[in-house]
């Protein structure tokens, strides 16, 4: 799938260097205990019917302060997170999932503009996809104006390849809303791919616990 969305990309280290995470990588399968999000109830948006998840694309984020973001994708976009302060991921934490809610292509440069705008306000007002409001995870602390934040994301689909599908620049904001039974993640984006389409995306997530998934 990120072949048709993406394209490909700059050579980069071979894909020998993908992590592991908690034994998760490309080719392998995710088991999840279903507990965590049907604990949540009919309060939550997350739904997923499966247990199970085939990993067939892999993602790798360097952030500023050191640490890494692993995304473990299947083919139908449901994605699992992990964060490290380390490449290989050996020293892994706060995992979560999260399934996709809308994906649109913006006709223009006005839409990219309004949507940036949504993703600087302290609440995103979901109303237009269906969702309810929820306020910012990330710079909670503050009801100010904040630009979201941006940075790049490698996509490989083979342990065995020598260049990744893509790198793709992220414009991203992270929401939260609790609920009875739990936290319900969101996290809303605009993806700017190296030779593909740009597009705003929509995903709906939950937390996970370290007993709740095993690879």
């Amino acid at each position: 799938m990120f072949k048709k969305l993406f394209g490909s990309s700059e050579k980069t280290p071979p894909a020998s260097r993908l992590a592991t995470v908690r034994n998760i990588t490309v080719g392998r399968t995710v088991s999840l205990d279903p507990l965590a999000w049907r604990r949540l109830g009919d309060d939550t948006h997350f739904a997923l019917d499966r247990d199970v998840l085939d990993v067939t694309a892999q993602g790798l984020i360097s952030l500023d302060g050191g640490q890494y973001v692993h995304r473990f994708y299947t083919d139908d976009h449901v994605m699992l997170q992990a964060m490290s302060d380390d490449e290989a991921g050996a020293e892994s934490y706060d995992f979560s999932l999260f399934i996709p809610w809308t994906s649109a292509y913006p006709p223009g440069e006005r839409e990219r503009r309004i949507w940036r705008d949504r993703l600087s306000a302290p609440v995103f007002h979901g109303a237009a996809e269906e969702l309810p409001d929820y306020p910012r995870f990330w710079f909670a602390e503050s009801d100010a104006i904040q630009p979201p934040v941006t940075l790049w994301e490698t996509i490989w689909d083979d342990r065995a390849a020598t260049t990744p599908y893509a790198k793709i620049f992220q414009t991203c904001m992270l929401y939260a809303r609790d609920l009875a039974g739990g936290r319900e993640l969101m996290i809303a984006l605009e993806q700017q791919p190296e030779g593909g389409e740009t597009t705003h995306e929509i995903m709906i997530g939950i937390p996970l616990e370290m007993a709740e998934f095993r690879a």
